[in-house]
């Protein structure tokens, strides 16, 4: 087995996002999760710091971002030191942003957990299917098959994976990251380009993103939609609202209208919208993420016959739609964020 040869200064910062929403993802990444194995170094043909307290609304102009210098030391958006001794060639991925991340850099993940992200055609499609899988539940996953991947680094999701540090950093560095708005994601693009060596990918794909974010902002306000009240939710036994202190709830909220503030009173109450609030926030477009496994139905199915529900005027007219989980609540890396946008500006005008 490759032993690391990895050091890094400072521990994780706060959790990303809300517990409730966690135990959603918990529950789906388990579905999601089979199979284990090993896989070698690969490249793939690339395709279409300091952390600001509120998201930042994009420009209408989109500036060119340059290589970024391979380097062996960075520093992340957090503010914590990354330093390596070699250019990891083996990376793990226990969140959906690395798996993201190494997509946009023309790399293939050696093991993920997110297999389903992985395998979408605008992420890598049917080889994305072939990447072996860690198995495990969500921030419990399996350090000896970790361990059997022989990693050079490993990149989990601060508030999650912080627990296996002790464990995995006996043969690999653990890089916990946190995402708490897209401009995270594009410094977390920089930092993995800058480690790895591939300034060219990452330019390309931040000038990619940041002509979707101009392109859609634009495309936004000549249609009228960033006036539309528009709600992201999420469902399996309960349901909650992605509100704008959230990282997807306040990425939307910055191309339609958003009237979903935190509820505040703790991370338990904080996005639990009920059905009458959601009604009161009378949205014209909703965006369904339901984690619904063992023949239960999608959140907009079981909510089909309330008479409350069917009083909401994205109900009405027959604006809900029910997207990925995969996609809208683990994808939190920049190509996420731009299909993202695509989806939710073309079923917003359509």
């Amino acid at each position: 087995m490759r032993r690391r040869a990895l050091s890094i200064g400072a521990t994780a910062a706060l959790a990303l996002g809300r517990p409730m929403i966690r135990k959603l993802l918990a529950v789906a990444v388990v579905v999601l999760l089979a199979g284990c194995g090993q896989q070698g170094p690969t490249t793939v043909a690339a395709t279409s710091h300091p952390r600001s307290a509120t998201p930042t609304t994009p420009s209408t102009a989109a500036p060119l971002a340059s290589p970024v210098a391979a380097s062996l030391s960075v520093t992340d958006p957090t503010g914590k030191q990354l330093t390596l001794e070699r250019v990891p060639e083996r990376i793990v991925c226990l969140t959906g942003l690395c798996d993201d991340l190494l997509v946009e850099l023309g790399l293939v993940p050696t093991a993920t957990t997110t297999p389903k992200l992985l395998s979408r055609p605008d992420y890598l499609g049917e080889s994305g299917a072939k990447v072996p899988v860690i198995p495990g539940g969500f921030g419990g996953e399996d350090v000896v098959e970790i361990a059997q991947a022989e990693p050079d680094l490993v990149i989990g999701l601060a508030g999650v994976h912080d627990q296996l540090r002790a464990a995995v950093e006996k043969f690999a560095l653990l890089w916990i990251v946190e995402v708490k708005s897209h401009e995270d994601s594009i410094a977390y693009l920089r930092a993995l380009a800058a480690l790895t060596g591939r300034g060219a990918q990452q330019a390309d794909a931040e000038n990619r993103f940041r002509s979707k974010l101009a392109t859609g902002l634009a495309d936004s306000r000549a249609k009228g939609l960033d006036d539309i009240p528009v709600l992201a939710m999420y469902g399996g036994s309960s349901v909650g609202v992605n509100t704008t202190d959230d990282v997807l709830g306040g990425f939307l909220s910055q191309f339609f209208g958003y009237p979903w503030p935190s509820k505040g009173g703790g991370f338990e109450t904080a996005q639990a919208y009920g059905i009458e609030e959601i009604l009161a926030g009378a949205p014209q477009v909703i965006f369904v993420q339901s984690f619904a496994f063992g023949g239960a139905k999608p959140v907009s199915e079981t909510y089909r016959e309330h008479p409350v529900w069917k009083r909401i005027p994205a109900v009405a007219s027959g604006k809900v739609f029910e997207v990925q989980p995969e996609l809208w609540a683990s994808g939190r890396g920049t190509r996420a964020f731009g299909l993202i946008l695509e989806e939710a500006l073309a079923k917003a005008a359509g």
